[in-house]
């Protein structure tokens, strides 16, 4: 696995290319299989088993014949140019895209062998299990507490109020928060900062126990000093944790994950040990978006 590293510069101080070291030799592979990715899709130990999936809005296929493994307290990132796809797979794996009438998903689809799209299956326990952290922060409109304790409660986490407080401190003190809230935590959410205020949103999704953390652009409206603790946040988090993080950041993708997936155009081009993806990359598509030919 990729050692994590949470050191962070500025894009402005350190732009994309200058961090992508790429071989010389240019990669063998020069077109998109469907259904084929180079490198190592697949885990020993996988949380996700996903095979042959495919998305559509309407007509129109957005995911084109993916098939990966997510291992067991991996963090993987999800990376390509806008609209490759790589949101729109994400959210299929806590059943977010139910929510858009025109979407069919297909394949198959397994959180420890089995199904997440069984008919039967409770999607409410699923995005317990699979929570989600979205691009921009949506605290509730609620205090800090109440934030942190809404999850335990509508999933009758807690029975005594004792219990919900170990919960939402315990929730903080993951997410890196409490010392800078415990003193406050009647406040509205609201007023916090924005970089607290994602942290916040962690704490939210971890109070209920998930086994598996989504995040989808989870720093794109933070400064740099709030995504260096984001950043941490999300190390310190893979040692309970599978997480799953879509960046549009390669910089981000390079210090924080063991593997990184290279989508275009809707179809998996390559997943790798995030260090070979970024320094001796399978694809050339893959070597042209990080080296900055497109995206």
């Amino acid at each position: 696995m990729n050692t994590l590293n949470t050191t962070v510069t500025s894009e402005a101080e350190q732009p994309e290319e200058s961090t992508i070291p790429v071989q010389e030799e240019r990669p063998a592979e020069t077109k998109i299989d469907e259904g084929k990715t180079v490198g190592q899709p697949f885990s020993e130990d996988p949380k996700f088993k996903l095979r042959n999936v495919e998305v559509f809005y309407g007509q129109d296929r957005a995911i084109k014949n993916i098939s990966l493994d997510i291992g067991r307290n991996e963090v993987i990132a999800f990376i390509g140019p806008s609209g490759c796809g790589k949101s729109t797979f994400l959210r299929c794996l806590n059943r977010m895209n139910d929510s858009i009438d025109i979407c069919r998903v297909k394949g198959s689809l397994q959180l420890d062998d089995h199904d997440i799209y069984d008919p039967k299956r409770d999607v409410v326990e699923l995005r317990a299990r699979v929570g989600m952290v979205f691009q921009k922060p949506n605290p509730f409109p609620k205090s800090i507490y109440d934030n942190v304790a809404y999850g335990p409660r509508i999933h009758g986490l807690a029975n005594r109020k004792s219990d919900l407080d170990e919960i939402v401190e315990n929730s903080l003190r993951k997410a890196g928060l409490w010392d800078e809230v415990k003193d406050r935590l009647d406040a509205t959410a609201t007023g916090m900062s924005g970089g607290q205020q994602q942290r916040l949103c962690i704490a939210r999704a971890i109070a209920v126990s998930p086994e598996v953390v989504l995040m989808d652009e989870p720093c794109s409206a933070l400064d740099p000093i709030a995504t260096a603790k984001i950043e941490e946040l999300i190390a310190e988090l893979s040692e309970s944790y599978t997480i799953v993080i879509v960046t549009h950041s390669m910089q981000q993708a390079a210090r924080v994950s063991h593997r990184t997936a290279y989508f275009h155009l809707g179809h998996l081009v390559e997943v790798n040990e995030t260090n070979k993806v970024f320094t001796s990359p399978k694809h050339q598509l893959t070597e042209s978006y990080i080296t900055g030919r497109f995206g």
